[in-house]
C-alpha cells in the first residue's frame, strides 16, 4: 500500500500515463482509511459532521485522486474525460467502477507502456517447443 500511495503522491498532478489496478485500489483504500480516521478526529474535536480537518484533507487529495483515476482509465484505453460520467447519479458511478476493475490493455497503448510490463507476445497460449530427437 505504501508504494501505491507514494506513486500517487509523486505523480500528484500527472494525468498522462497509465496506472495498474493495484496502484489505484491501494490508493482508494488509503484515502478511505485516512478519511475515516480524520472524520473521527473531527467529531471528537468539533462534535459535528464534516469538520475542517477532513475537509482540508479532501481538498488536498482531490488533484492526485483525479490524476490516478485518469491514469487508471488510460490503462483500459479510455480517455480521462470518462471521469465526468461520475456526475450522473448512480449509473455514472457504476460505469466508473466497472471501468476501474477491468484489466488494462496488454502491451503499450496510446497512453504509454503497460504498467505490468506485459507485451502482446507474453500473454496467451505459448506454442509447444519443437521436440528434439
Amino acid at each position: 500500500m505504501e508504494a501505491a500511495v507514494r506513486a500517487c503522491l509523486q505523480n500528484y498532478a500527472t494525468f498522462s500515463g497509465r496506472a495498474a489496478r493495484p496502484e489505484f485500489w491501494w490508493w482508494v483504500l488509503a484515502l478511505f482509511l485516512a478519511s475515516l480516521v480524520l472524520s473521527v478526529i473531527d467529531y471528537l474535536l468539533f462534535g459535528h459532521g464534516r469538520g475542517p480537518i477532513s475537509s482540508l484533507f479532501s481538498l488536498a487529495v482531490l488533484l492526485p485522486n483525479l490524476a490516478v483515476g485518469a491514469r487508471r482509465l488510460h490503462d483500459g484505453e479510455r480517455s480521462g474525460w470518462w471521469l465526468l460520467i461520475g456526475f450522473l447519479p448512480v449509473i455514472g458511478v457504476i460505469v466508473l467502477i466497472v471501468f476501474f476493475v477491468q484489466d488494462g490493455t496488454v502491451g503499450p497503448n496510446r497512453y504509454g507502456a503497460d504498467p505490468k510490463g506485459r507485451t502482446p507476445d507474453s500473454v496467451g497460449p505459448q506454442p509447444d517447443p519443437e521436440p528434439t530427437a
